[in-house]
């Protein structure tokens, strides 16, 4: 459930900086909801789509060194050590990967854009329209889950898939959210987006661990500078590095900290189908399983948490009643708020774009890998920023773009090229 690639937009923007500037790049980057949230091998290309035979490891998309898993304390996951995702055995891109990008990005400076449309007539109810795509989105999943179990496209095997992985999704990206939410409260809201990058680094050591998978050096090289690349755009108009000087290290370590959670759902989704892809003899994976499931965990544990999250918002949990209550009268616009011109029409279209990027980013996961689809939302971040500085409805224009946006998408964009270098597979000769 942001990036994301992983805490949602909707929990951020908790304290802000008095430069316009870096109040708005703390906002459109603060990582979007994926609510079962934000995941591939559930369709395998039938050139690739076949099973080693001697090692039951799936051969997923890429160059793969074939090679007999190492037993996992947490997890056993029956899947490949894809060296580079996003490859075909030539070096060539494979296709569907590259058009599920670019999509994901498109769906992710969408989502960007409208959430901060969303806000303009909901500024006052923030933590309602939280809630509300929370457990909205539980209804909206499990309905089209049923009628897809109608239709025969969920299986009964699908559906009795082990859920403890469900529930791991769920309270992590729960425990991520109030995490989260109590490091930015005491932090400045320039530095947030910044320590949220180590969320990439996070999922490459999870990588490593959960499903057992080798990086190689290009690769490696290519997420750092990835996320390099952002906090150099990011650092635009900061202050000599003082922002940090009251706060000790205590409070930026706990934000790091919360990246791990998120991170390490991301990749449990990733395992949920390799794993199935075992389970169900190479039958993919409904997505909407995971969609089902894993935000339905979420919110269970959102609920539990919600006298926690309330008072971080600083919504006493005794008056939630009454917030909430003035929140859904703002959301229908019913007269009762003032001030919220623009909803419901504003927030219905962020949220749809929110569930249709949602859907994106996994549909991404299940025929890659978590860290593709998070460089590939990265990627939406010096897009959407570009993209406030132009005129938009309800928006002033925003300032000029400087050196450090330059450089910083600059290092960005040739850390993502690095990334994607292609490997060639050479096959050893054999000896007569």
């Amino acid at each position: 459930m942001e990036l994301s690639t992983s805490f949602s937009p909707l929990y951020s923007g908790l304290r802000s900086s008095s430069r316009s500037r870096v109040k708005l790049l703390s906002t459109i980057f603060a990582p979007p909801v994926v609510l079962a949230n934000s995941a591939r091998f559930s369709t395998i290309p039938p050139h690739v789509g076949r099973f080693n035979r001697g090692n039951d490891i799936p051969l997923g998309i890429g160059s793969v060194r074939q090679r007999k898993l190492k037993k996992n304390p947490f997890f056993v996951p029956r899947a490949s050590a894809m060296e580079n995702p996003g490859t075909s055995s030539y070096g060539d891109p494979d296709m569907r990967i590259l058009s599920g990008a670019a999509i994901a990005v498109v769906l992710a400076v969408a989502n960007r854009v409208l959430y901060k449309l969303a806000l303009i007539p909901m500024k006052e109810f923030p933590f309602f329209l939280a809630q509300l795509t929370t457990f909205g989105y539980v209804a909206v999943y499990m309905s089209i889950l049923y009628f897809r179990c109608r239709l025969g496209i969920v299986t009964k095997e699908m559906l009795s898939l082990p859920k403890s992985p469900f529930l791991a999704v769920g309270a992590l990206e729960a425990i991520g959210v109030a995490v989260g939410m109590s490091a930015g409260a005491m932090l400045p809201g320039p530095v947030i987006p910044i320590l949220t990058q180590a969320f990439l680094v996070w999922q490459l050591v999870f990588s490593s661990i959960i499903l057992r998978r080798n990086y190689s050096f290009n690769q490696i090289l290519g997420c750092l500078l990835v996320a390099g690349g952002v906090i150099i755009a990011l650092s635009s108009g900061l202050s000599g590095g003082q922002l940090l000087s009251k706060e000790g290290l205590f409070w930026p370590l706990l934000m790091i900290a919360s990246t791990a959670f998120q991170a390490a759902a991301s990749i449990i989704k990733e395992f949920i189908f390799l794993d199935a892809a075992k389970r169900l003899q190479g039958k993919p994976l409904d997505i909407f399983v995971v969609n089902s499931f894993g935000s339905a965990f979420q919110a269970l544990f959102v609920f539990l948490l919600l006298p926690f999250l309330s008072n971080l918002k600083g919504i006493p949990f005794a008056e939630l009643p009454g917030y909430m209550s003035r929140g859904a009268g703002c959301f229908l616009n019913s007269g009762s708020e003032i001030g919220c011109e623009g909803a419901p029409l504003l927030p219905l279209v962020y949220m749809l774009v929110n569930m249709s990027f949602n859907i994106s980013l996994l549909s991404l996961v299940k025929i890659s890998s978590a860290v593709v689809s998070s460089l590939s939302v990265t990627l939406s971040v010096p897009i959407a920023i570009y993209i406030f500085t132009l005129p938009l409805p309800l928006i002033p224009r925003g300032s000029s773009l400087d050196a450090f946006f330059l450089i910083g998408t600059g290092v960005l964009v040739l850390g993502l090229m690095i990334y994607n270098l292609p490997r060639s597979t050479k096959t050893p000769s054999k000896a007569n």
